[in-house]
């Protein structure tokens, strides 16, 4: 897979993307992620990328010519699966969405900032806005390393354990059930014995029923969807 990141400020994604599992996954051929700088596509010597809005009103707007300039230098290279706009106002990031990004092959993120992008940009060249919650946030940076460390997870070979990634909270709409450690015992406080059974499916009746326990107390909407 390949990840494209549109964004104006870079530095905000550099040790995100340069430590622990994202950066195996690229050491390892898994992923490769570039993150440019749309002042690099600006069309005047001040790398200008943003301006004004049309009808005024407080903020201002990133400019369709530099986001556009990007993009379309990127789809001469390479075809892209999707090409990707962080917004609190695109539809709600969920494991099932991220499940089928992780089935991709080339992915383009745009990341907004100050109050946005021209709604060109969103009209022409973006096929899919996504939000990682009902919050507002300075900018997409973040949005976007949260969504890329999702979807980079669940490609085959990047965990040591491929089974771990199936077992997540959200995967079959349930949440995790609780996971213990060593001691066995602390300071009263023991590990459930079925753990220690070496029964496995009884273990693993034990973890669905604590899952699903789980679910119903705190998210009982997933059962419903």
């Amino acid at each position: 897979m390949r990840i494209d990141i549109l964004t104006c400020v870079p530095n905000l994604l550099d040790s995100f993307f340069a430590h622990s599992i994202l950066k195996r996954a690229q050491q390892g051929g898994f992923v490769e992620v570039k993150i440019h700088d749309i002042r690099d596509y600006s069309t005047n010597k001040h790398r200008t990328i943003d301006d004004y809005a049309f009808g005024g009103g407080a903020g201002m707007v990133l400019q369709i010519e530099p986001i556009a300039k990007c993009i379309r230098t990127l789809q001469s290279e390479r075809n892209y699966d999707e090409v990707i706009y962080l917004t609190p106002d695109g539809e709600l990031m969920q494991q099932r969405m991220v499940n089928q990004l992780s089935l991709k092959g080339n992915l383009i993120m745009l990341c907004g900032h100050y109050k946005g992008v021209d709604q060109r940009v969103r009209d022409l060249f973006i096929t899919k806005e996504i939000s990682i919650g009902d919050y507002v946030l300075s900018g997409g940076e973040l949005a976007a390393a949260v969504l890329s460390d999702a979807i980079i997870r669940l490609l085959p070979g990047v965990l040591n354990d491929e089974t771990s990634a199936l077992t997540d909270s959200f995967q079959d709409n349930l949440l995790a059930p609780p996971v213990y450690t060593r001691p066995a015992d602390y300071e009263g406080s023991k590990v459930p014995e079925i753990l220690m059974s070496g029964h496995e499916a009884k273990i693993e009746e034990w973890r669905y029923e604590q899952s699903l326990k789980r679910t119903r107390e705190r998210r009982p909407d997933l059962l419903q969807s």
